[in-house]
């Protein structure tokens, strides 16, 4: 079994890759919040945000499909979103009947839901963009320079260097059931009952292990001065073309805002 990680950088040479941590968090923010305010059934808008994610990932040597297949992540939490279909009352467009009970369709169910869908899939990519082009240190590092408050920075830091070392202390645990269990017909192990019993006590092993090894790791952590504020070495700063690019996107953002509200169709 892999490795877990959560950096999912990918190395290119790109104006975007190079650009400042805190200048791409900020609006990847700002373009997501953008997105979140559009109308209902605001497809065009839409669809002229995923081709501005689509030329960027151009820009950045990702390719134009990329971006596309990882936002399918988003999909499973779209099921919250469903009910909408048949909850909503304007615009029926036909029954299904279920026997116990019926079903409505309507058009504005449908429009919500297709705005949900889309607005997710364009927002998950502005983030997939985000983590592509910068690695994980330098997004902690951005979000900390941001005032972002300690304690989560922190948080967010020891997820990202010990969650992987969690999911190796869990891939040992699998090894070692697995080792211990007979194999009939290419089939290790018991019943599911069994099953089930042999996976709560590798989950609880597993807590109490993480719990002490967090335990030591404190202890360490204060022994050699840590105060709860993670040091970083990077000292970059603003320049004046980041600012230049920060207020020209900012514009760029409320324009499109603006036209999406007042002159794009909706449908």
């Amino acid at each position: 079994m892999s490795s877990f990680t959560l950096d999912r950088y990918v190395p290119r040479s790109s104006p975007i890759h190079s650009a400042e941590p805190r200048l791409k968090l900020v609006l990847v923010v700002a373009f997501t919040l953008s997105i979140s305010l559009l109308p209902v059934a605001s497809f065009l808008a839409l669809a002229v945000a995923l081709a501005a994610l689509t030329t960027l990932s151009v820009v950045a040597r990702l390719g134009p499909v990329r971006l596309a297949r990882g936002a399918f992540v988003a999909l499973p939490f779209l099921f919250a979103a469903f009910p909408l279909i048949f909850t909503k009352t304007g615009d029926p467009l036909g029954d299904i009947d279920l026997g116990l009970f019926t079903l409505t369709v309507s058009g504005e169910g449908l429009r919500l839901f297709a705005t949900i869908a889309f607005k997710s899939w364009v927002s998950v990519q502005a983030a997939l963009l985000l983590t592509f082009t910068t690695p994980f240190p330098e997004i902690v590092e951005a979000l900390r320079r941001l005032r972002v408050p300690k304690l989560m920075v922190a948080i967010i830091s020891f997820m990202y260097r010990y969650l992987a070392v969690l999911t190796d202390e869990a891939s040992r645990m699998m090894r070692a059931r697995s080792a211990r269990s007979a194999s009939t017909n290419g089939r290790a192990g018991g019943s599911i009952r069994w099953r089930a019993k042999v996976v709560g006590g590798m989950v609880g092993s597993l807590f109490l292990r993480a719990y002490e090894r967090s335990e030591r790791i404190y202890a360490a952590m204060q022994s050699r001065g840590f105060t709860g504020e993670l040091r970083f070495l990077d000292t970059r700063t603003f320049v004046g073309r980041d600012w230049a690019v920060l207020s020209t996107t900012a514009a760029l953002l409320l324009a499109f805002e603006l036209s999406a509200h007042l002159w794009m169709p909706h449908a």
